[in-house]
């Protein structure tokens, strides 16, 4: 007697949903607040782009060293405060440099928007305002007189060989987070690896965290251009992908121009901010800031990246504010050209 054929699947039965691997390199420019928010914002992506399915989250961290050659404050707050105290429970899994933990009951019920409180205990956040004092990354730097190899800003940084950290150009040169002359070390960790068209322009600012926020900024303005000698085939499918291939050539403008589009990029000054200063009042904390806080190198008089720090600062001391400042650059979107 023939069997029987198997009855097929019921119509209409639901098949689990895909999971989505998330992958994100904290790079050294990125400090805990940029990087915390990059990784909702994937979150949140993915959650809309497949709803129910489970998400695997895979950190890894470049830089962020501390003296002792463990993860910095940053990095160490990102992956146990904020990975497993608190994304965790919008993923399936999350896998860091230094852990790796599942959790059973993914929720799907993401917040809009990430908002990173500061705790009342008497540490301070970001650059403050009102002391205008040196502010360097590295809370125990090295003492060393000379700076470092080549090859160990290279290793510390991450990269496979020295590139520029905004262009990926080879060529590159050493350049201080916080210069020498405002007081800067030379750890290591005071050092990023520039082109000289790109070290020409970074801010000499006191802030180290500005700098990098700079050099975060930067990249994202510029990197387009790392295609432009990929073959056209590749560039075709990057576009085609919504990848941006090349930088437009900006208009000639004014230097004020430059330090204007500045600020509403990187500070997130808008229209009212300029009409509404006093200007007046506004000029003189900028010349104190500007005396006391910043640095000139390459012999430039002035520059549009330390101009924009230096008014941004003024326009908190004017304000009376002491608390973080901004900088927190979108990773989704590109900064804005106008």
């Amino acid at each position: 007697m023939a069997k029987k054929p198997r009855q097929q699947a019921r119509r209409g039965t639901k098949t689990a949903p895909k999971g989505v691997g998330i992958y994100h390199d904290m790079k050294v420019y990125e400090n805990f607040e940029r990087c915390a928010q990059r990784l909702f914002e994937m979150v949140q992506w993915a959650q809309k782009e497949s709803p129910g399915a489970p998400r695997m989250l895979f950190l890894d961290i470049q830089g962020h060293r501390n003296s002792a050659g463990g993860f910095d404050a940053d990095a160490f707050e990102l992956m146990q405060d904020f990975g497993m105290g608190y994304l965790l429970q919008y993923l399936t899994e999350l896998s860091t440099p230094l852990f790796r933990v599942r959790n059973e009951r993914q929720r799907d019920d993401l917040p809009p928007k990430l908002l990173i409180g500061y705790p009342d205990d008497g540490s301070h956040y970001g650059y403050d305002a009102a002391k205008l004092a040196l502010k360097p990354r590295e809370r125990n730097p090295a003492e060393r007189r000379s700076k470092p190899t080549l090859k160990a800003i290279t290793a510390y940084l991450g990269l496979d060989e020295p590139a520029c950290l905004v262009c990926g150009k080879k060529d590159v040169e050493r350049c201080h987070v916080v210069p020498d002359k405002l007081g800067g070390s030379n750890d290591v960790r005071n050092f990023a690896l520039l082109c000289r068209a790109h070290h020409a322009e970074a801010p000499d600012v006191a802030d180290a965290e500005s700098f990098w926020a700079w050099v975060d900024y930067a990249e994202l303005r510029d990197s387009p251009d790392k295609w432009l000698d990929a073959p056209a085939e590749l560039q075709d499918w990057l576009r085609s992908n919504g990848v941006r291939v090349g930088v437009p050539r900006r208009e000639p403008q004014s230097f004020f121009s430059a330090v204007k589009r500045e600020l509403k990029a990187l500070y997130g000054w808008t229209d009212a901010d300029f009409t509404s200063a006093v200007w007046e009042e506004l000029m003189e904390e900028f010349h104190t800031v500007l005396d006391s806080a910043t640095g000139k190198h390459f012999s430039i008089e002035k520059k549009v990246s330390t101009y924009a720090w230096a008014y941004d600062v003024a326009r908190r001391r004017v304000a009376g504010e002491t608390g973080p400042g901004q900088g927190v650059v979108s990773h989704l979107a590109p900064p804005d050209r106008a």
